[in-house]
């Protein structure tokens, strides 16, 4: 599945490509809640129409109706890009649909270079990491190659973002889990890797999409070069497979590592990492075990959404409250 930030690169450039006006709005800072992170962007068409979001909607709205001629207003104005905020005060914020307290500040390009789209999509195409860096003073936006994913930034006058190869997720282990794993994280926009040196699980793989990697877990954890957009998640329940793999994984930059298993499997495959491969506590605070969120689940779909709903809060750097932690759930719950 194609991500949102490249759908809306291309979109833009498409449009450009046949004549159109177009508008090219990021969230660049935001306040409190906001429904799109920062980075988030949108094109905007003369004639109203519109890919991508910055919000849930209102915002959109007034924005079609400020830059384009939809609904009889001035058109797109040329020049440079402009800073514009939404939800200064509360009553702003219900008009736009915000949360409560949320403001978000957007930076709009007006009409973006076609031949800097190119060479930006062309970067993508090769599967390049690329870090766009906008002037707003000179209007000017450059682009470079780099190695490192960065967070997104903007201090009211430069935007940096890295653009690239997305989130990706390495599965370990085949087996239902891992396809219903894999469907819903192709879903939400990651590249899904699979590795199982057991052909029984890998030769009816039926999900498209899903690159198969041959080699042991490990050396393909080494290969794979895990950075800070990357999830390692080994679910083969074997651990001749899921233990070497996970010790690659641990020292990796990953954002999320966990192993499927029970709390008593967890707890087990916890000292044989300590008392056999020299791992410590500290570095085992990084490994997620039992995964998911704790929400009843039984049966393989059912686990998908828990794995991928903790996935998914550590991606937004959200902290989870210990009752949906999954040992401390079953844990109150045997009391």
């Amino acid at each position: 599945m194609e991500s949102i930030d490249l759908l809306v690169l291309r979109t833009t450039r498409d449009w450009l490509a046949t004549g159109h006006r177009v508008l090219l709005a990021t969230v660049a800072r935001t306040w409190g809640s906001s429904p799109r992170p920062v980075g988030s962007m949108m094109a905007l068409r003369s004639d109203g129409r519109v890919a991508g979001s910055v919000s849930g909607g209102c915002i959109e709205d007034d924005l079609i109706h400020r830059y384009t001629t939809a609904y009889g207003g001035p058109g797109m104005p040329d020049g440079q890009p402009q800073v514009v905020r939404y939800g200064v005060s509360a009553d702003e914020a219900h008009r736009f649909g915000l949360p409560c307290g949320g403001t978000l500040e957007l930076v709009l390009e007006f009409a973006p270079a076609l031949a800097h789209l190119d060479q930006l999509l062309a970067c993508l195409g090769r599967g390049s990491l690329v870090r766009r860096d906008l002037n707003l003073r000179s209007g000017e936006a450059s682009l470079c190659a780099t190695g490192t994913p960065e967070l997104f930034s903007f201090d009211g006058q430069r935007m940096l973002s890295t653009l690239g190869p997305g989130y990706r997720l390495l599965l370990i282990g085949g087996g239902a889990l891992a396809e219903y794993l894999a469907t819903m994280a192709l879903f939400n926009g990651f590249n899904v890797s699979l590795c199982d040196p057991r052909p029984e699980y890998t030769a009816g793989w039926a999900i498209a999409g899903v690159n198969v990697l041959p080699g042991m877990p490990d050396d393909v954890v080494r290969a794979f070069a895990a950075d800070i957009r990357s999830a390692i998640v080994a679910v083969s329940h074997d651990p001749k497979l899921d233990d070497l793999a996970l010790l690659e994984a641990l020292h990796s930059p990953a954002f999320y590592i966990g192993a499927i298993g029970s709390r008593r499997n967890s707890q087990l495959r916890r000292e044989r990492l300590i008392e056999h491969f020299g791992e410590s506590e500290t570095s085992l605070q990084r490994l997620h075990g039992p995964i998911g969120i704790y929400i009843g689940s039984k049966t393989p779909a059912e686990i998908a959404v828990s794995v991928m709903a903790e996935i998914l809060a550590a991606k937004n750097a959200v902290t989870l409250p210990g009752a949906v932690n999954v040992s401390q759930a079953k844990e109150a719950g045997s009391l």
